[in-house]
């Protein structure tokens, strides 16, 4: 087993503290579990010398009144030791389920707050798994440690009892306890690591999974499913390894603890027919004893409640990893009156162990058009999240209309920028729904005229129920879908507006309506428009061209097309191509700085 580090000893004490807060949140139910699971095991307890106590009563006395009573006293703690275990699952079952409900809703609380960090770092994929399957286990530790104390009883109070029946039985008893401790000790060392590894190898699987299902139309276009399938299941084969290490464990502490639970049971059983011979025991009293034996060496019952809480343990870790993520803080202030303007000012912003952002200084003057255009990788929708403040940038200071996006409250942030993305999701039980969805549900006929400026109010009148179609009914295209994004986009009043790619599956007739709209129909707003094709450039007010993290230049389509650097950002050339004469009509130290080219 590797040697945990000082990064694992902080995240399994955070996975601790939110073990701690589960059982907080559920102390209510995690009591009643341990009060019935207690009872039921005093009623264990009690059984095995009541059975005694009736067995002597039949032996001295037949069936007199006394037997009688000893008799009923045995079946009705049976009876009570059964309805206890039907209560207990009962609570359990309602405990797992909403220990799980709130730690899913931890998590993805969570996740949201973080914008997009948590993708970034652990895959949408993983996410999906850790949200719904590691949260399912870390779920049911509440009811796991109320059941994992009550199963200490038996074997305790067993041991107890041992000792008030007999000394000698019990001494034999305690000579073999060292050796289940050990037992315990390996089977807990053992299976933390192949749970841990198991679990890591299902966020694998699904994470390629999740991407896999991105890009099934690219796969079945390009007939590479068989390979993608292979990257897919690569991860299995040591799933495979792990989980059966996990049965090995399992089996093995099961094969170790049948080979020295038996033979201490048979040690306690020869002390005690040794007392029954002597005449310092009863054959009830050998009863009771032979039974308190097998509680006293109940591994296999701990051993399954440890089995549970490590799984619970080491699914809290995974979500611990997550939960470490910084989530967005925001500030007391509201949005100072102004026109909407938008100022980078020395912005860097990390990703994937590299720079996007490199000292980024821009200014998108209130009510006007500004599209980002560069290369692949350049950092546009980097850049866009960062404008927004869906993602906090590294270094530099984000500001509109003169405030530090970090210092505005969350609603009047939220309140002053929307966005449109190239795949927007699909939100609300129904068409109208998707468009209105937001801080304040829009009105209808609000909704209806930003579906009309987003030229998505031709399809959808020809859906069955119109605007009152359920999603679920509306299979939507590529193209569609983002008309809806727009149209939601629209349907918001704000200063702000962040299109990220958010036309690049529309066709050139509905985006040069949907440019018209932009600039007519949706308000005096601040545009920052992720752009790729030179169509969307043109029709902007200014042009930002990003390369290599920095901004290159700014300036006018019609004049920054006069770079040959630039043209071959919609051309696909190469991106080192032949620049000579590239700076014709433009200043050269403007065009190494980075500074604005052409009118401001």
């Amino acid at each position: 087993m590797p040697t945990p580090t000082d990064a694992d000893r902080t995240t399994n004490r955070a996975a601790d503290r939110l073990l701690l807060e589960a059982v907080r949140h559920s102390v209510g139910r995690t009591a009643a579990i341990c009060l019935v699971t207690t009872a039921a095991a005093g009623a264990a307890l009690a059984l095995p010398l009541v059975l005694g106590r009736a067995l002597d009563a039949v032996l001295a006395g037949g069936h007199g009144p006394q037997a009688a009573r000893w008799t009923a006293a045995a079946a009705a703690l049976i009876g009570l030791s059964v309805l206890l275990d039907a209560i207990g699952e009962l609570l359990t079952g309602t405990a797992n389920a909403r220990g799980t409900a709130w730690a899913r809703t931890r998590l993805l609380r969570h996740v949201l707050r973080t914008g997009s960090r948590a993708a970034d770092r652990f895959g949408t994929g993983d996410l999906v798994a850790r949200l719904v399957g590691n949260a399912a286990y870390a779920g049911t530790a509440p009811a796991n440690v109320a059941a994992t104390l009550a199963a200490v009883i038996p074997p305790v109070g067993g041991l107890v009892a041992l000792a008030l029946l007999d000394l000698w039985a019990a001494a034999a008893f305690l000579l073999g306890m060292p050796l289940l401790a050990a037992l315990l000790r390996v089977f807990v060392r053992d299976t933390t690591d192949s749970i841990a590894q198991y679990q890591r190898g299902q966020g694998e699987i699904a994470g390629r999974l999740m991407e896999a299902i991105g890009g099934a139309a690219t796969i079945a276009a390009a007939r590479t499913a068989g390979r993608e399938r292979a990257r897919v299941l690569e991860p299995l084969p040591e799933l495979g390894r792990q989980g059966h290490r996990m049965w090995r464990v399992q089996g093995k502490s099961s094969a170790r603890a049948v080979m020295v639970v038996p033979l201490l049971q048979i040690a306690v059983l020869a002390v005690a027919g040794l007392r029954l011979a002597a005449g310092e025991l009863s054959v009830g009293e050998l009863l009771a004893v032979s039974r308190y034996a097998v509680l006293a060496s109940g591994i296999g019952v701990i051993v399954g409640r440890l089995n549970a809480l490590v799984h619970a343990r080491t699914a809290a870790r995974r979500l611990a990893e997550v939960l470490a993520e910084p989530a967005m803080e925001y500030g007391p202030h509201r949005l100072p009156s102004g026109p909407g303007t938008l100022e980078l000012s020395g912005v860097r912003a990390r990703r994937g162990g590299r720079d996007v952002l490199r000292g980024v200084d821009l200014v998108v003057p209130g009510g006007t058009s500004m599209a980002l255009v560069g290369r692949s990788g350049t950092g546009k929708s980097v850049l866009a999240a960062v404008a927004g403040r869906l993602a906090d940038a590294d270094a530099g200071t984000v500001t509109l209309d003169g405030a530090p996006l970090a210092a505005l409250d969350h609603g009047s942030l939220r309140d002053a920028i929307g966005y449109a993305f190239e795949r927007p999701a699909p939100l609300g039980r129904t068409i109208g729904g998707t468009i209105g969805f937001g801080p304040r549900e829009a009105g209808p006929r609000r909704v209806r005229e930003a579906a009309r400026a987003a030229c998505a109010d031709g399809f959808v009148r020809l859906l069955p129920d119109g605007y009152d179609t359920r999603l679920t009914e509306a299979p939507l295209s590529g193209g569609e879908t983002q008309r809806l994004g727009l149209a939601r986009a629209f349907a918001h009043d704000g200063r702000l507006l962040v299109l990220d790619d958010a036309t690049s599956s529309l066709d050139t007739v509905t985006e040069l309506r949907v440019a018209e709209a932009l600039v007519n129909d949706i308000g005096p707003r601040t545009r920052l428009i992720v752009a790729h094709r030179a169509t969307t450039a043109a029709r902007a007010d200014r042009v930002a061209w990003l390369e290599d993290g920095r901004v290159r230049a700014v300036g006018r389509h019609e004049e920054l097309w006069r770079l040959a650097g630039y043209r071959a950002v919609f051309e696909g050339a190469p991106p080192h191509a032949e620049r000579a004469g590239e700076g014709e009509g433009v200043d050269e130290g403007a065009r190494a700085s980075g500074e604005r080219v052409g009118r401001d």
